[in-house]
């Protein structure tokens, strides 16, 4: 079943989002904030970059608050917060379930998986 459009974030779009949650700002200031943040993982380029704005904007997640020739300021809106945090849910349940599966519990469930041998390997009658 396909994804609806802006289910979940990838990683560029969830630290945009996270940079918002400081302030208004314009769009190299978030790409500043993501790079810095995440000591260079996430590194965004302006087309990513100006993509992910105008989908957040078309969705309602941010909005644009000032211009000041080509500077454009935007800041997030009570959508796109709500957006935020339940990708951060998200997240958290994700890591959550790998922490999970390294548990006793984890390691258990996982043997009860473990699909039988196609073949029989117990040693035939009468062989030793």
């Amino acid at each position: 079943m396909p994804k609806k459009a802006m289910e979940s974030l990838t990683e560029s779009m969830y630290y945009t989002l996270m940079a918002f949650r400081l302030g208004p700002m314009c769009g190299m200031d978030v790409m500043e904030f993501a790079h810095k943040w995440t000591d260079g993982r996430v590194q965004m380029g302006p087309a990513t970059l100006y993509t992910i704005l105008g989908k957040f904007e078309k969705e309602g997640y941010i909005e644009e608050v000032s211009v000041e020739g080509r500077k454009r300021t935007y800041a997030i809106t009570d959508k796109g917060r709500e957006a935020y945090q339940a990708e951060q849910a998200r997240l958290w349940h994700c890591i959550h379930d790998a922490k999970r599966l390294e548990t006793e519990e984890g390691r258990t469930w996982l043997r009860e998986k473990e699909p039988e041998p196609s073949i029989d390997l117990r040693p035939a009658h009468g062989t030793t």
